[in-house]
């Protein structure tokens, strides 16, 4: 077992005195993750050296460039302040001095194991992944949730990570990359901000201009009153995480992509002639990926009829930034996600045309999405508290390859590896663009290991279908 030593363990915040404090409401975007469990994202990165060479020369300039970010992206060092018996007038408070947690560990573990797409037991991250400071109480009552903690981890002579746990209730992940790739780009200019000011651009922390014409605030407050709504996590669909499950990576190239969408829009065609689809590599990513999973929930015990009549669910997330109904800019720093769901029944997933209606029901979802952002809105808080019932079939797509992870270079090139780390426990699978190749995408997955070899043979049997078109 690989032994992590802790070296540092300190605190990092804006330079002292360089932005006022600041409260920030929470907007009707932000509410739905108010019991969402932390959300953990993970780089690797090559560093042949010795862990004092580490310490010495690349320490320093990672914490000064994060301080000067966070004097821009200043939630990320703040706290979610959650009145008592007022779940209502809970928001985000930043005070001058307020700092996020920030450890320095070394492993022993194999660096090129922990980057490597094949499966892998999923403790093997567990220590790389900084756990959240306790909250505290105020004077006053309130409890004080800390929304970042960050841990660097040295393999020495091969590499480091950089694990980033923060609160859903902060950002999302357009703005957590926003962030990330904005303390990247300073951090590989040594701090020196003036050479970069016209490559960078700055959060927007307008909360005000969050237009919301269905009044759907003060619903979701209510909705967090709902009993079953405090035992919500991820939206409810938490599982619980086994010690033996391995993840890994599925990585489809271009040509893989441009085949299958192909493919997909052509048999599409042949049984739907009076509309145009349109075919991404979104749309056929989630529809290869989710007929593979309900086939190996099918293979795992005997179904009867009834079972097969049963529906499974699909749930993935869209930005709302640039909608003409919210008007936000690109840099609006905060959530701006709208939520789809994708309800079909086993037969039809497991049918011989599975992958053909799956994807035609995904691109019926996003259609819906951009003509209203805000479709049946109203119920998101009860959907998911239906869905985390036991014994539902719940997939959950995180991330997206629009995201760009691999964009992200601090000064030692890009990731040899990026990840969401939280997709073990989450019922989900992770997109993202591919390290290696452009217009590749990358799926990261967590199952039983005794699943695994029957997962990569049912997914070889599908990708066989349509190498032979």
């Amino acid at each position: 077992m690989a032994q992590v030593k802790i070296l540092e363990q300190s605190e990092v915040g804006p330079p002292p005195c360089s932005l006022p404090s600041t409260t920030l409401p929470l907007t009707f975007f932000d509410i739905p993750w108010f019991y969402c469990h932390p959300i953990q994202r993970i780089f690797f990165y090559d560093f042949p050296h010795p862990t004092h060479h580490f310490l010495q020369t690349a320490l320093p300039i990672l914490k000064h460039s994060l301080s000067l970010t966070l004097q821009h992206f200043f939630p990320f060092s703040s706290n979610l302040i959650v009145p008592p018996q007022q779940p209502h007038l809970s928001h985000i408070r930043y005070l001058d001095g307020d700092s996020l947690s920030f450890t320095v560990a070394e492993s022993t573990a194999d660096f090129t194991l922990l980057t490597s797409d094949s499966p892998q037991d999923v403790p093997n991250w567990h220590p790389l992944v900084p756990a959240f400071p306790t909250p505290r109480v105020d004077q006053d009552g309130a409890r004080v949730f800390p929304l970042m903690a960050i841990q660097v981890t040295i393999f020495p002579k091969s590499g480091f990570t950089i694990c980033l746990t923060f609160n859903h209730l902060a950002s999302d992940g357009k703005s957590l990359h926003h962030f990330i790739k904005f303390w990247a780009s300073l951090c590989k200019a040594k701090g020196n901000m003036a050479s970069l000011q016209t490559s960078l651009s700055l959060p927007s922390h307008e909360r005000d201009k969050v237009k919301d014409p269905k009044g759907l605030k003060l619903i979701y407050f209510q909705e967090l009153e709902h009993p079953e709504s405090r035992n919500m996590e991820f939206a409810g669909l938490v599982r619980e995480v086994s010690s033996n499950k391995v993840r890994f990576t599925v990585a489809l190239s271009r040509e893989q992509v441009e085949k299958f969408k192909k493919w997909v829009s052509l048999k599409c065609a042949s049984y739907t002639s009076d509309e145009t689809l349109h075919i991404s590599t979104f749309v056929v990513t989630c529809s290869l990926i989710w007929v593979c999973m309900i086939r190996l929930e099918e293979s795992k015990g005997n179904y009867v009829a009834q079972d097969y009549a049963e529906f499974c669910h699909l749930v993935f997330l869209a930005d709302c930034r640039g909608r003409p109904e919210f008007s936000l800019p690109s840099t609006y720093f905060g959530n701006c996600l709208t939520t789809c769901f994708v309800a079909m029944k086993r037969s039809e997933i497991v049918g011989e045309n599975g992958i053909i209606g799956v994807a035609k029901a995904i691109e019926r979802q996003i259609r819906d999405l951009k003509s209203d952002a805000l479709r049946n809105a109203e119920r998101l808080m009860s959907y998911y508290r239906e869905l985390g019932k036991p014994g539902k079939s719940v997939l959950v797509v995180a991330g997206s390859p629009k995201l760009g992870v691999y964009h992200t270079d601090f000064g030692w090139g890009k990731p040899k590896k990026s990840e969401a780390a939280h997709i073990e426990s989450s019922g989900s699978i992770s997109l993202s663009d591919c390290r290696d190749e452009n217009g590749g995408i990358e799926v990261g997955l967590a199952l039983e290991r005794i699943q695994t070899n029957n997962f990569f043979n049912i997914l070889e049997e599908q990708l066989n279908n349509i190498n032979k078109f």
